[in-house]
């Protein structure tokens, strides 16, 4: 048990480690968790395209159904996103999802989903690493029902309904990287009137040999395609498909920060609400929701921060810089699935490359970046405890007005521009992010980050 370590967004680790013993050991945790909450009602465990994905969740099923439970699962690897609202649609107690999300093939892991479909806030995930326990099941005449369930239908016709935009005469070049959204972003787009040209839609629990993460190092095909072809818009989603890339005819591989503001701007033709957004994601959305009169909600990072003050503020958009979003009236999950079709909207209303220059000229040009230091898990809160005593007083020469402490240190300048410091919740490093006005800019900003940051480990 000591092996099994929730981080950021449930238990991940290398397949000499996550194995089927344990994992049921997590299963029963979770089926005492549910009967200590009084939850009675079916739970879901959905699965991704890994090569041992669907073999876990029958295990999980098989524990979960051996403590009282009936279990749907789904009828194929499916995004996370879908498990989620499957929650929500079947009025479940919760879903299990098996998944190593981005990880590289060696990886498998596992989340849970409460019954609203958001992600799990700490008291229940700490609720749930406290009941590890080996299973203990009832005799088996009291056993759950095990089924297949259709998570594919609804969930695409809620994602219709919320974005009902006609996307006829768009073509679409779309990336499921070998996950899980072949075969279901597509479709969704070819439903709406999109024209799609498919890029690695087939099965391969490999991923093709390298981490289906959407970013730039892993879109160049998707990009070449873009850029140098006849298509309108890229879009990928990554191993589980709940987050989001898309490549543009003149950026190729769109910053997220930027996709983020155009998605916000398009939702704001029609509509009106406050903004969530993450510690370390752009300012520029500030910028927009001021224009219009709106709020923006700052969270630390990670999406079940997000969710929950989306649902605090009632926002009409959140997300992340790292490609997670949500819409008001959809279950608080990031979803890279419904988020292709509200990126297909936009393009159709206005190209991307359009939108992000108008924004530009009209709230200033802004370019963000990040890197990693190596830091052990024990050593990060030691480091951010001694860089509370080394804040300094100016940045590359401009003056530190002010320093958030929402998620780790965030250094706000004289000049606008920001450097953040915070520890990764999922792997032994902390993150430096930075934006400024220029790429140049930022370099300078992450280059002095380090030299702050480094001598600390």
């Amino acid at each position: 048990m000591d092996a099994i370590s929730f981080g950021t967004d449930g238990w991940r680790a290398t397949l000499d480690t996550f194995t089927d013993d344990r994992l049921r050991i997590v299963g029963q945790a979770v089926a005492d968790h549910l009967q200590a909450a009084g939850h009675d009602a079916p739970v879901a465990v959905g699965y991704d395209a890994r090569e041992t994905s669907e073999g876990f969740a029958e295990s999980l099923a098989a524990v979960l159904a051996g403590n009282g439970f009936d279990v749907l699962l789904p009828e194929r690897d499916v995004p996370t996103p879908l498990v989620a609202y499957a929650i929500v649609d079947n009025d479940l107690a919760g879903a299990c999802m098996v998944t190593a999300s981005h990880n590289p093939p060696e990886y498998n892991g596992v989340k849970f989903i409460p019954s609203d479909g958001a992600p799990a806030l700490p008291d229940v995930t700490e609720d749930i690493v406290e009941r590890l326990a080996e299973p203990d099941l009832l005799p088996e005449d009291e056993h759950g029902e095990i089924s297949r369930h259709d998570f594919v239908t609804p969930h695409a016709e809620a994602a219709r309904e919320l974005v009902d935009d006609d996307l006829d005469g768009l073509t679409v070049a779309y990336d499921a990287m070998h996950g899980s959204g072949r075969g279901i972003t597509d479709a969704l787009l070819e439903s709406a009137g999109a024209e799609v040209q498919r890029l690695r839609c087939d099965r391969d629990p490999t991923f093709g040999g390298e981490p289906p993460e959407p970013n730039a190092e892993h879109l160049d095909e998707l990009a070449d395609v873009v850029v140098n072809g006849d298509v309108d818009l890229g879009i990928a989603n990554d191993g589980d498909s709940d987050r989001i890339a898309v490549c543009t005819p003149e950026r190729g591989v769109l910053d997220a920060n930027l996709f983020y503001a155009a998605c916000y701007d398009r939702l704001l033709a029609d509509d009106s609400g406050p903004a969530v957004r993450t510690v370390s994601t752009t300012f520029l959305v500030d910028r927009i929701a001021e224009a219009h009169g709106e709020d923006v909600i700052e969270t630390p990072v990670g999406f079940k921060w997000v969710a929950e003050a989306m649902k605090e503020h009632d926002a009409l958009f959140g997300g992340e810089e790292s490609g997670g979003f949500s819409i008001r009236g959809h279950v608080r999950e990031k979803d890279g699935v419904l988020m292709a079709l509200l990126a297909g909207a936009a393009e159709s209303d206005e190209p991307f490359d359009d939108r992000v220059d108008r924004l530009i000229d009209e709230h200033g040009r802004i370019a963000a970046g990040k890197i990693s230091i190596g830091c052990p898990d024990d050593r990060k809160a030691g480091v951010l405890g001694e860089l509370e005593d080394h804040i300094p007083e100016s940045v590359v020469g401009h003056e530190v007005a002010k320093v958030v402490t929402l998620d780790g240190f965030k250094l706000l300048l004289e000049n606008g521009s920001w450097l953040l410091v915070r520890p990764s919740g999922t792997e032994p490093v902390l993150r430096v992010y930075a934006e400024a006005d220029s790429e140049d800019a930022v370099n300078e900003l992450l280059a002095e980050g380090e030299e702050i940051v480094a001598p600390l480990v």
